[in-house]
């Protein structure tokens, strides 16, 4: 199968997406398939054994010009007013833009002829399949990726919030789902919150969960971290919705409850953490909560894998229909996870109800228990603190994810012709 990877960006240091779009190529070339990959990541990067191509601004369009007027006005008046130009025009001049150059791209790469088109996006973008949308000849072959809800009204509280343009933003999805050959989720909950709102998803969707991304080499580890300790790692940015104030109670509780682990117990916060600022510098100076900013993804792997536990903290919340992206090298690391979400999530799905070490998030003494019942078997069999899930090591491997093309996404082209 010939693919056409349409990325709104392959460089993996500007958003956790970007890692796991990344992650989800290079796994495609080694399940064998023929790539050709067109992206938007505003400079020349190159992937090992993969054609890449810089899709370049088009910088000489009277949109283009618009939009740095509005950027400029902006700048100077502090006034934001972009929403209101959304509102009328349904998106930014720079979105139109940038969507434009893409389809042209899409365009002039047909002489690949290639069996699928695969759009990627990060954030609440989805430019490329905005650019998909105007090649109506080309929807046949055409797979959309939906990383995330969207727009932002149909998010799980707390994450939702109207726009100004969210008529627009609803209609836009709309029409992905209509015109889309074929539609793929990282997990089966989003597939179904999404499936909710737009009935299209219903019989043309596929699950490809975010991909195992391991380096060749594992970089040095930071001078921040300790070694041969009882490390809970947080890595990652910490968003708005994310409070980790009753996970450092549950650490701080567990620590005064059995005050001999304080020489041996660390809790990291690895990542932004700009929106917790105000609660989580009050513990810089703390001998057992270490919080450092970002590091770089690589450094990020290796701490991964040296880490006693790797934390997944979810919004308190209803339902958690997001698949992380760091899910699968936390299942690849082998380390026991320490679960901190809703009851309904994507990642409590996967590993089974009867998974012991999950609480809710805003659940002080379920996470006390849980992290206490951690470091006692850390202490005292460290030979089974392993999470041993070499299922889920599989789901997200390329070998699955061949079976997925090959099997689901082949069916599903087969019926549209």
């Amino acid at each position: 199968m010939k693919i056409l990877i349409i990325s709104e960006s392959i460089n993996v240091e500007d958003s956790s997406a970007s890692k796991g779009r990344v992650a989800l190529i290079n796994n495609l070339n080694k399940a064998g398939f023929d790539l050709k990959v067109l992206h938007y990541s505003h400079k020349e990067i190159k992937l090992p054994n993969i054609d890449c191509q810089l899709i370049k601004e088009n910088k000489f369009s009277i949109l283009f010009l618009l939009s740095r007027a509005v950027r400029i006005s902006q700048r100077i008046s502090k006034i934001y007013f972009n929403e209101k130009l959304e509102k009328i025009f349904g998106f930014s001049f720079t979105h139109t833009n940038d969507t434009n150059a893409i389809a042209k791209a899409i365009k002039r790469n047909q002489d690949y002829k290639p069996d699928l088109i695969f759009t990627l996006s990060k954030g609440g973008s989805f430019r490329p399949h905005r650019a998909m949308l105007k090649l109506p000849e080309l929807h046949s072959k055409w797979m959309a990726y939906i990383h995330d809800p969207y727009p932002f009204h149909v998010y799980p509280r707390p994450y939702n919030f109207v726009q100004e343009s969210y008529k627009s933003k609803e209609e836009f999805m709309q029409l992905i789902t209509q015109k889309a050959n074929i539609l793929s989720f990282p997990s089966l909950l989003l597939k179904e919150w999404m499936q909710s709102y737009f009935p299209d998803v219903t019989n043309k969707s596929v699950i490809i969960p975010h991909q195992i991304k391991v380096d060749g080499e594992l970089q040095p580890l930071p001078d921040f971290f300790q070694v041969n300790q009882f490390s809970l790692l947080h890595a990652g940015n910490l968003l708005k919705q994310r409070n980790p104030a009753f996970l450092i109670d549950a650490f701080l509780n567990f620590l005064e409850k059995n005050p001999y682990a304080k020489t041996e117990a660390k809790l990291y916060f690895v990542g932004n953490y700009n929106e917790h600022s105000a609660l989580l510098d009050k513990y810089k100076n703390h001998p057992n909560i270490i919080i450092h900013g970002y590091v770089e993804y690589k450094i990020i792997q290796t701490i991964e894998n040296e880490a006693a536990v790797n934390i997944v903290l979810e919004a308190i919340s209803e339902i958690s229909p997001f698949l992380p992206g760091k899910f699968p090298n936390c299942i690849k690391s082998n380390k026991p996870m320490l679960l901190v979400g809703p009851y309904y999530s994507e990642v409590r799905r996967l590993l089974g109800k009867e998974y012991p070490y999950w609480s809710e998030a805003n659940d002080s003494l379920a996470i006390q228990k849980n992290i206490e019942e951690l470091y006692t078997i850390w202490k005292n069999n460290p030979n089974e603190f392993k999470l041993n899930r070499k299922d889920l090591e599989n789901y997200c491997d390329e070998i699955a994810l061949k079976k997925v093309f090959d099997v689901e996404v082949k069916e599903l082209l087969a019926i549209k012709k």
